[in-house]
């Protein structure tokens, strides 16, 4: 969870000066919450959920990518904490870098925590909510929008994996499989093939 070391382990094992990822500084939290899903071309093609909480991005690495149907539970990873430049970076991370490969800006856009409207005596905060193994989020994105769940797996020490579920609302099932109908960037409107591609020139 966010602190004032929370780049350490994302900048420990990036080289700055062979990577166009950002190196990032610290950030005050934004007044309204971003967030960000990165298509991620590395050794297996994946997606990144990023949440914008206390100045940094924190992050899952989600195999299968998003869902919008409450019945489909997909698998989210834990990675270290990104700093907030990385919510625009598209492009490619060179060969024998970490992360290498090629990395779009999927879906993008605010959120709002609504586990923290439902109980605000709780002091229901992002951080907290990330200690309880449960995240309740309304994602106002270009792609996704309503609301979301991440829910903890196993205990924090264990660094067992989450679950992002889709919420039943207004929302649900639209679109039916945004992954595989809305491949683009909705940054800049690219392919994966022409964000390497332009990479390259």
């Amino acid at each position: 969870m966010p602190s004032d070391d929370s780049l350490e382990s994302y900048r420990s094992k990036r080289h700055f000066e062979k990577t166009p990822e950002p190196m990032g500084g610290k950030e005050e939290p934004l007044k309204h919450p971003i967030y960000v899903i990165q298509k991620h071309d590395a050794s297996h093609l994946h997606y990144d959920l990023r949440l914008e909480v206390g100045g940094v991005l924190m992050s899952w690495a989600v195999p299968k990518g998003p869902s919008t149907d409450p019945k489909v539970k997909r698998l989210a990873m834990p990675t270290e904490d990104h700093p907030i430049e990385y919510a625009t970076f598209e492009g490619v991370i060179p060969e024998g870098q970490y992360g290498a490969g090629t990395v779009m800006v999927w879906d993008t856009g605010t959120y709002r925590n609504i586990r923290g409207e439902k109980q605000p005596s709780e002091k229901a905060t992002m951080e907290e909510a990330y200690k309880k193994g449960k995240i309740e989020v309304w994602l106002e994105g270009e792609k996704l929008k309503g609301g979301y769940a991440l829910i903890r797996t196993g205990r924090l020490e264990e660094k067992r994996g989450w679950l992002l579920i889709k919420m039943r609302d207004e929302y649900a099932d639209k679109p039916q499989d945004p992954v595989k109908t809305e491949p683009n960037s909705a940054l800049t409107g690219r392919t994966m093939e022409e964000i390497a591609g332009e990479a390259k020139r």
